[in-house]
């Protein structure tokens, strides 16, 4: 194999990973549009899920059949694929929807964007892997950022907020556990067929919620918020899952949370344009702090001499 081939496999894994990125980065402005139709959260979950269950099945069925017998996963790596799914898919986007019932949708998506930390922080608790000085000072600049945001501003120091700024932290944490286990399963299973698995389950434990708590009639959402609901499946849901474990296969979650970064300033502007959300001096300090920690952090995890030890540790 030439030197050629390895270089452009990897920056194809860039480009599907700022893909993927900025597509997510436009799920909360979209959660927040939606809301002002009355829909709660599982309701809206379930509408997300009916239109994107289906595209993971038959993906998932013809990586299935596509792969020779013995190269399928195991079905303990299919459960496990299917459980982290769900960690990483239903629990984290249920209480990051909740979340954003109260919150601003730069600042949830700053929170979110802390989730490397807690990779590492897991990692150490749970697999032994070291922690370094620089996750811990990255980690510090971030946090400082979010506390600048809410204390600048009365309102986001209200139950509320704090209650939906406490749910989005949630759910970063339980997306960190999914990043940390995910990764081994995508070598497993391939990008897309674990994709498939993972949304596929979290889809189905999205409905079961729906109708043990909701008539099927909920599931009808008003005209106006079908555009918007088609949008938040296809392009915010169905295609960035695909881009963003296609391009950690190829990258890694480390690579892949430093191409992240594009994310909050995609969700910011769009924010600022679209649902009219401010931004002053609070908000561009902050801003500068969770970005410039999160970057720090990743640089360091990626320097050529570590690159071989971020690969073994939570990624």
């Amino acid at each position: 194999m030439t030197d050629t081939h390895p270089r452009a496999w990897r920056i194809t894994g860039f480009a599907l990973s700022a893909a993927g990125a900025m597509l997510f980065a436009i799920k909360g402005v979209l959660i927040k549009l939606i809301y002002r139709y009355g829909i709660d959260t599982t309701s809206l979950l379930a509408m997300r899920m009916v239109l994107a269950v289906p595209v993971f099945a038959l993906v998932g069925v013809h990586q299935w059949l596509r792969l020779d017998r013995r190269a399928r996963p195991d079905a303990r790596t299919f459960c496990l694929a299917m459980l982290v799914g769900i960690l990483g898919y239903y629990v984290s986007s249920w209480l990051d929807f909740e979340g954003l019932q109260t919150l601003d949708a730069q600042i949830e998506r700053l929170i979110l964007f802390t989730y490397p930390f807690l990779v590492i922080l897991f990692g150490r608790l749970l697999l032994g892997h070291p922690l370094r000085a620089h996750a811990l000072l990255g980690a510090g600049l971030s946090y400082v950022g979010l506390f600048v945001m809410f204390a600048a501003e009365p309102t986001r120091l209200g139950p509320a907020a704090l209650i939906g700024g406490g749910l989005v932290a949630t759910a970063a944490a339980t997306f960190a556990l999914y990043q940390l286990f995910a990764r081994e399963l995508i070598v497993r299973c391939g990008a897309s067929l674990f994709t498939a698995i993972a949304m596929g389950s979290a889809g189905i434990t999205a409905l079961l919620g729906f109708f043990a708590t909701h008539p099927a009639t909920a599931l009808v959402p008003p005209r106006g918020a079908w555009a918007l609901i088609v949008a938040l499946a296809v392009f915010s849901t169905v295609v960035p899952a695909f881009l963003m474990s296609a391009g950690t296969a190829r990258i890694g979650a480390q690579s892949t949370a430093i191409v992240s970064t594009i994310s909050p300033v995609v969700t910011i502007g769009v924010a600022i344009m679209v649902l009219g959300e401010p931004f002053g001096w609070p908000e561009a300090l902050g801003t500068a702090c969770v970005l410039g920690g999160v970057g720090l952090f990743s640089l360091v995890e990626t320097r050529p001499r570590s690159y071989r030890a971020a690969e073994e540790g939570p990624a």
